[in-house]
This record gives C-alpha cells, structure tokens and sequence, in this order.
C-alpha cells in the first residue's frame, strides 16, 4: 500500500482554483466540512486533484458501501448504460424486476414485500408515509429527537438532529410528534433501561394528548444515524413493534444509513430480530449511484391503487444495475467481512480509548462506529470544539471522517475495508488526537 499520505500544505493549489470556481455557481447551503476536491478513488483509496492520497472513512457519508469504482459495480453500470439510458417506471425492464426480487429475497419482513423505487433517501421516506396514511386512513405519526430522515417536507418533519435543517422552513408536514430516542449514555429518564422509559413514555402521550387511533406509523432509525450513532438498548425495538401491534399502528424502520450490510448485517434491525412492515433505504444500496427503496409488506403495498405514488426515474436501469451488483457484492462476503473488520476496528479503538480520557463512549455495529468526545468534567460535556478539531486535523493528515450528534466522530468506511487500512487509519487519528488536543 502506498504509505505517502499528503505532499502539500491543503487545500493545494488545484483544489483552491476549483473551490474558487464552485463558489461563484454552486448553493452555499451545503455542509461541506472542510477542503476536499476529488479527482479518482479505488477501494478505501482516495486522491484530490493535487495528487494527495487519503484513507476515505466516510465513504460518502456511508453511501460507497463497496468502495471507490469497483469492478463489478462498474461493470454492471457500463453494461445497463450501453443498452439504455433510460426508461420511465411507466414501464417494465430486466434490472428493475430483478432489482424488485433481490430486495422481496433479503427484506427482513417475515413474509412477500414490495418495493417503490426512488432516487434518494428523502423520497424513500415520502413514500413511506405516503403508504401508511394510505393503508390506515390516519393522519398521525411518532419520530424521534435526533432522527434524521431527510431534508424534502414530509421527511423534514420528522427530520431533528439538528434545528439547522428546520430552521427557516416552517411549517413543514403537520401530524408528527417527537419522543426521546433511548440513549443509555445520556439518560433523560430515570432508571437503568431507558429503552423501556420511551416505552412508557409513549403509552403516556397515547393516554393524554395523542390518541392511538389517530397515528398511522412510528419512524424510527434500528441505530440512530445523524443524531450520534446511538445504539439502543436491547428490547427497545420489539417494544415498539408489540405497542404498534396493540394499536394498529404500521412499524417503519428508517435503514436508510445502517442497511446494506453496514451493521455487520444486512439490516440493522436484524441484530435484534425485529420486523418493520414498512423500511426505507437508499444510501449504500447503489455503492454512489442516486438509488432509494421503501420496501413494505407485500399485503400493504399491493393496496396502492395505480396511480397513488409513481415517480420519472424510479427504477432508472443503470442505478439498478449498480444496486443488484451492490446487494451480490455485499452478500457475497461483504457483510461478513464489515462484522469481522468492524470488530477488530472496534477492539483497536476500545485500545485507544484506554490512552485518551477525552473518548466518552464506543458505539456502533459493523462499520458503523461513533466515538463520541467528551469535555474533561464529570458531566460528560460533548466537546463540539474537540470534535470539529479532530475532523479538520484527520483530513489534513490523510484522513478522511465526518461528525455527528453534538461530539461524535463518526467511522464509516467501505464494507471491503482491510485489517491493514484500518490499522493505518488508527494512526493518522492517534496523531490527529493528539494535534486537537495540543490546539494544533
């Protein structure tokens, strides 16, 4: 492996010129973190337009599930464009149906699903919530605070990880009502199960202010994405699945970040062997082409009548050519290896963590790891500044990560990341500790 990391002080002088250009044409409103300008990436390998080399463990905020170009991935890709380009979901073609029988094949339903094919993870939720009122005829819904869900305005009111993505557009989607996501490391509640404490919480809200017959779905995150990588605590999920069977209330899971074998599992909620009638995904599904799914009970969906929700590029072939080559990939050892990799990730960081008083908590499942930073006090103070330091400096060493909740650096990679790149990156981010504390 190429061990020659940055060769310049960044951003260099390519990427300047080009960040220059982006500026005068491109929207502000994206979170962009720091000076990044791609030029090609292979695996986990990434390089900028100046020629500099990184470790890529956000992977396209988990979106390049089997790495930078593979072969396979391209291979699908180049043979689907070199057929058509397009054709509308007004229509029937091979990649589509077969990308249709994958996803009835894995669903984690327990019984036939079927699947609406989107572009993104926003859309996927639309339709989600679009099929619950359908099906219930009920206008209401539970989220979660700190889920996110996506930024168009049905999804983005349930969206509140953070009030920037609300803020400035009210009123979005009305009929949704936040509860506390369980966090066993920040309690809200008293006593040692704060899974079971949502719980009650709930029934609470149902006895006073929110009448069950009235509530269509709960959407929630198996492991909670943006708002922290939080994991909740066992029984939580089949908690809500049983509350939503006493109410007839629909189950939707939001994998839209933790599916596709980012958890060392097919779907997050496997680990717990809970079953959501209705399931959003999009992310990794295509390995970095736009592709999203809600996939549903095969007796829900079949109730759509024609007509009831379509879209334009709902099942384009060249993104289900990628997402049927992602999902043979990913069952083909992917996913074992993210649960193999992901441990010994996990035992290297608990290392770390041993030598920096300032890592407040490991979580995660797989490749999906938070470690979430803390101030030196015993009330467990996020250290946001910390945090963004330990973000910036990584990049500039040659390593590339994102944050999320108030303090958590957040890991990642490819689902085909190696022990060796794991074992490098754990040094770029040893040092890059190091330079954050110091104020570097």
């Amino acid at each position: 492996m190429d061990m020659n990391h940055i060769r310049m002080p960044l951003p260099g002088p390519k990427a300047q010129a080009m960040l220059a250009r982006d500026a005068e044409v491109i929207s502000p409103s994206y979170p962009r973190d720091y000076p990044f300008v791609m030029s090609h990436g292979r695996g986990t390998q990434v390089w900028d337009v100046d020629g500099n080399r990184f470790l890529d463990f956000a992977a396209g905020i988990a979106v390049c599930s089997t790495g930078h170009a593979h072969p396979q991935v391209v291979a699908a890709v180049q043979g689907a464009a070199s057929q058509f380009l397009h054709i509308s979901s007004d229509y029937w073609h091979e990649e589509m149906i077969g990308l249709g029988e994958r996803l009835a094949r894995i669903a984690p339903m327990g019984e036939p699903a079927m699947s609406f094919l989107c572009q993104s993870g926003t859309e996927a939720v639309e339709a989600a919530i679009k099929l619950a009122r359908y099906i219930t005829g009920r206008s209401r819904f539970i989220g979660f605070l700190g889920g996110f869900h996506g930024r168009t305005m049905g999804s983005l009111a349930f969206t509140s990880s953070k009030y920037t993505q609300q803020k400035g557009f009210f009123a979005t989607m009305p009929g949704v009502v936040h509860v506390p996501y369980p966090n066993p490391y920040r309690p809200l509640f008293a006593g040692d199960d704060q899974g079971v404490a949502v719980l009650d919480y709930i029934r609470m809200l149902f006895e006073r202010s929110v009448p069950p017959s009235e509530v269509a779905a709960i959407l929630v995150e198996p492991i909670q994405g943006e708002g922290g990588y939080v994991v909740p605590p066992d029984g939580f999920l089949a908690g809500l699945r049983a509350l939503c069977d006493e109410h007839g209330i629909l189950l939707i899971f939001d994998e839209v970040q933790s599916g596709t074998g980012r958890t060392g599992r097919m779907f997050a909620s496997q680990h717990w062997g809970v079953s959501p009638d209705i399931m959003t995904l999009a992310k990794g599904l295509g390995s970095g082409l736009p592709i999203g799914a809600m996939v549903a009970k095969k007796r829900l969906m079949a109730q759509w009548k024609r007509g009831a929700h379509g879209n334009t590029y709902g099942g384009n072939p060249i993104a289900c050519a990628a997402a049927n080559a992602t999902i043979d990939l990913v069952e083909g050892g992917m996913v074992g290896n993210a649960a193999t990799v992901g441990a010994h990730f996990m035992s290297a960081l608990n290392d770390l963590a041993r030598d920096y008083p300032c890592i407040g908590q490991l979580r995660g499942k797989g490749l999906m790891i938070g470690m979430e930073l803390i101030e030196a006090d015993a009330a467990r103070t996020p250290a946001r500044a910390l945090c963004d330091a330990v973000v910036t400096r990584a990049f500039h060493n040659g390593l590339l990560l994102l944050s999320c909740g108030a303090s958590t650096v957040r890991f990642m990679p490819p689902l085909n990341v190696t022990r060796e790149e794991i074992d490098e990156a754990m040094g770029l981010l040893r040092t890059s500790l190091d330079q954050a504390l110091a104020g570097a």
